[in-house]
């Protein structure tokens, strides 16, 4: 069973982990920081508090750093996408806020059809100018509906 949970200082090898997975088997996705600093970030998020995870038996699958309405990451291990751990971790943001934003690249247009398939609209679209890794993306919303 997976459970979700807040992450902790000793959890931040694992999400520096998942980071650096992404980014190394990700053809488009340019390595401009070293494992290291992937870790050092990871801490990072986890000492602001922003980081969930998604946990099974003690092995981290997954996990999102959110500060307030900004999802500021989201990211699932290769061996456990498509099992519904990235899913599990936006719908519990969604429960939290009524309101969410998030960035993903526009090559990612694996991330663009799950973001949308969870509710999120596009508002705007950049070329990279002010990202990091001078990337073209994508600003999404997401709004509760009001019932």
């Amino acid at each position: 069973m997976t459970l979700l949970r807040v992450a902790r200082d000793m959890d931040a090898g694992a999400v520096g982990a998942i980071l650096s997975e992404f980014i190394d088997t990700t053809p488009w996705m340019p390595r401009i920081h070293t494992r290291a600093q992937d870790l050092a970030h990871a801490a990072r998020m986890i000492g602001f508090g922003w980081v969930s995870l998604a946990d099974h038996q003690g092995d981290v699958l997954g996990f999102m750093a959110r500060n307030g309405e900004e999802i500021d990451a989201l990211y699932v291990t290769q061996k456990a996408r498509g099992q519904g751990v990235g899913t599990a971790l936006l719908q519990h943001a969604q429960a939290m806020s009524p309101r969410l934003e998030l960035w993903t690249f526009q090559e990612n247009t694996g991330a663009q059809r799950f973001y949308e398939r969870h509710g999120f609209t596009e508002t705007r679209r950049t070329d990279g100018t002010d990202n990091d890794e001078g990337l073209p993306d994508i600003l999404y919303e997401w709004l509760r509906e009001k019932t």
